[in-house]
């Protein structure tokens, strides 16, 4: 078994593709319209987090607990959904540096 080891390594084939950036035309459009549509999504994550706080508030207030454990769940999930817009491309970069140094 420990023979076939050195064959291995010939398996293994390295296509030698890396991103570059300015490789195809259209690529500053596509940026804008993401960056508009993560611009879109934090404005809606900020009203859904304004919706949780008022459900919170409004089943607090008249003992309907059903209504502020929605509340409180609905902000949780806004604030998660915020963490997540805002990491986007800090995760991204970090998960493609990780992807870069698998040999």
């Amino acid at each position: 078994m420990l023979n076939r080891l050195p064959h291995a390594n010939l398996l293994a084939f390295d296509p030698g593709i890396k991103p570059a950036s300015g490789g195809l035309p259209g690529l500053d459009v596509l940026k804008q319209t993401v960056d508009s549509i993560n611009l879109f999504a934090i404005i809606a994550v900020v009203g859904a987090m304004c919706v949780s706080g008022l459900v919170w508030a409004w089943g607090h207030h008249t003992g309907s607990h059903g209504s502020e454990q929605k509340g409180k769940q609905g902000a949780l999930v806004a604030a998660g959904c915020a963490l997540l817009l805002g990491a986007a491309n800090g995760i991204v970069m970090f998960f493609s540096n990780v992807g870069t140094n698998v040999r």
